[in-house]
């Protein structure tokens, strides 16, 4: 419930006032809440790049590390 405290607002203003509002609740709506787990592709999972093997040290290990046999 929205009530006019103080003034005496146009029906103009009174429109655009509760469309402020309306969008703001309705912004705040569609954010997803923080607390839930965000579902991600699986591509994009930064544990897939730890399943392969790790390169052994030696020479030229450090291209290896990027680009996999």
């Amino acid at each position: 419930m929205i009530r006019v405290v103080r003034g005496n607002p146009t029906p103009e203003e009174l429109a655009a006032a509760l469309a402020v509002v309306r969008a703001r609740a309705a912004s705040a709506a569609a954010v997803p809440d923080p607390g839930a787990p965000a579902s991600h592709a699986p591509w994009s999972d930064p544990a897939r790049i730890a399943r392969t093997a790790r390169p052994s040290p030696g020479p030229g290990a450090w291209a290896r590390t990027y680009w996999p046999a």
